[in-house]
């Protein structure tokens, strides 16, 4: 066999084997042609997740950046994620409290070929499309302490995790001190307090409302007498700092992720979390004062979500002296949460819709 294989490639009398190179040819030219196709099909996939990447980042910057800055910014970040050629921002219209921010962009690449040379095909263009649509979120949250009661000092913490970090800060405290009322409740001093940073790095804290609910039946003029489940006259009069203020209002507009969390030193347990889906089940929430809903067991609750735009929700917290699921009239710690929304920088409030 190997000596007719031999005789037949130095054979120069027949036309067989210009005819075999001739339909190499085509094979040869079929077989390249795909893996220049496979090579432009990952192209483009990775082209369109560059894009993506860098629309998406260029909706986290500043309201007053131009139209340039955000062009500059978007190539930067374009190359910066493996894209290549040359990415265009179409439009980018900044959003308001009201109105979602869009933006649109394309960008285009001429792919060098390798085996399309031999059909005279130097390049092939490569083309992607990406669209983003981002809602106004929560930029501020303003809290008011309605009611704290019980024997157990307890604090109402708010933490804030900022784009790119990955450890949380305080926000805002809420601490409540037990009067010695010695009632069936119990009621006490509360203070609300805004925590910020100064420039040297140092935690400032403000306070912003004092609360202090007393036992008994002559409230001050202007202050309303109320009587709880046990049958206890009591009242609670508010101090706020300054005297306009609607309560505690944190900038969240550069939070990528908050939760809540109350410390009760005597409790069981004695923190509850809102992000942690043990503990969770002890936060209330609602649209109304009067129709709270205990958030149900095993799930997390997302801070964003749960207060709304332009309005105000109300909260509560059990703070551990009775087992749940529980009627919202157990909880002990009651406040209200009116929320500010606007064009802000988190990045997960964009989603892609081209």
């Amino acid at each position: 066999m190997r000596r007719v294989a031999s005789g037949f490639a130095r054979s120069r009398s027949g036309s067989m084997m210009p005819l075999f190179f001739l339909m190499l040819v085509p094979i040869i030219s079929a077989v390249g042609f795909s893996v220049d196709y496979t090579s432009a099909v990952q192209t483009r996939s990775n082209q369109q997740q560059a894009l993506d990447a860098a629309l998406l980042s260029v909706t986290t910057m500043d309201t007053t950046s131009t139209l340039a800055q955000r062009q500059a910014a978007l190539q930067d970040s374009f190359i910066a994620n493996g894209g290549q050629g040359t990415a265009t921002l179409n439009s980018f219209v900044a959003g308001t409290a009201t109105a979602a921010t869009t933006a649109r962009a394309t960008a285009s690449f001429a792919m060098p070929t390798i085996f399309m040379k031999i059909a005279r095909i130097d390049t092939v263009p490569v083309a992607v499309l990406s669209a983003v649509r981002k809602p106004p979120s929560l930029v501020n949250a303003t809290f008011k302490v309605t009611g704290v009661s019980g024997y157990w000092n307890k604090t109402m913490t708010l933490y804030g995790t900022q784009f790119g970090a990955t450890v949380a800060k305080p926000l805002m405290t809420v601490a409540y001190t037990y009067g010695n009322t010695k009632d069936p409740k119990g009621y006490g001093t509360t203070n609300v307090s805004v925590l910020t940073t100064d420039s040297a790095g140092k935690t400032v804290t403000t306070l912003v409302q004092n609360q202090v609910c007393t036992v008994g039946n002559n409230p001050p003029n202007g202050v309303s007498l109320k009587t709880d489940a046990s049958g206890t006259k009591y009242y609670c009069v508010d101090t706020m700092y300054p005297a306009n203020s609607a309560g505690a209002a944190v900038d969240v507009s550069t939070m990528g992720g908050l939760y809540l969390q109350m410390d009760v030193p005597s409790g069981n347990p004695k923190k509850l979390m809102s992000n942690d889906p043990a503990t969770s089940n002890r936060l209330y929430n609602g649209a109304y004062a009067n129709s709270l809903t205990e958030t149900a067991t095993g799930q997390t609750v997302d801070i964003f979500s749960i207060v709304p735009c332009g309005a105000t929700s109300y909260q509560a917290w059990e703070d551990g002296g009775n087992t749940v699921p529980a009627p919202v009239s157990n909880a002990d710690f009651f406040y209200n949460v009116t929320g500010k929304c606007d064009f802000n920088k988190r990045p997960s409030a964009t989603a892609l819709t081209q």
